[in-house]
């Protein structure tokens, strides 16, 4: 199963979800490490390097079987969030954990709608993090920024699209 975290148009009611998402096994609200900010009409997540445990390739079926052989590894309670989002430290991001039983299909048409190409110049990177869902911690595939280039106004609420307080 190819579990996927996404924080911005791919979630559900959005405009991406129903023709890339469509389909999925299951929803559950999710939370990543991370610093998200406003792109130009799309959010951009950042997350610690030291919790990226694996890089997307081009080949979905390694990469379900990278996810799957971290599985073991993740413990059963959120890892701390250091500092606090004023103060520029890492916070908490919100968003969707999705699992799709298609990985094949679904995630060579993701990586092309985020502009991800493994082997070549990428608008995002397709990376593995471990996302706390109800307490609990599974690793799933996440797109982040690739270039510092696109940031714009950080999000401190970690929740995209920005509401009012911002």
């Amino acid at each position: 199963m190819l579990k996927l975290f996404v924080y911005g148009t791919l979630k559900r009611g959005y405009r991406n979800h129903d023709q890339f998402c469509g389909g999925a096994l299951e929803i559950r609200e999710a939370q990543v490490c991370g610093r998200l900010y406003d792109g130009p009409g799309f959010p951009v997540l950042e997350v610690p390097g030291e919790d990226v445990l694996a890089c997307g390739t081009a080949d979905p079926i390694a990469d379900v079987g990278t996810q799957t052989r971290l599985s073991g590894g993740v413990g059963k309670s959120p890892r701390p969030v250091p500092g606090g989002a004023e103060t520029g430290d890492w916070g908490t991001v919100h968003g969707e954990l999705l699992t799709f039983g298609d990985p094949e299909s679904r995630l060579p048409a993701i990586d092309r709608l985020e502009g991800f190409r493994p082997d070549g110049r990428s608008l995002y990177r397709r990376v593995l993090v471990v996302a706390s869902v109800c307490g609990c911690l599974e690793p799933a595939w996440v797109y982040i920024l690739a270039s510092t280039d696109i940031k714009q106004r950080r999000i401190l609420s970690g929740r995209w699209p920005v509401d009012s307080t911002g």
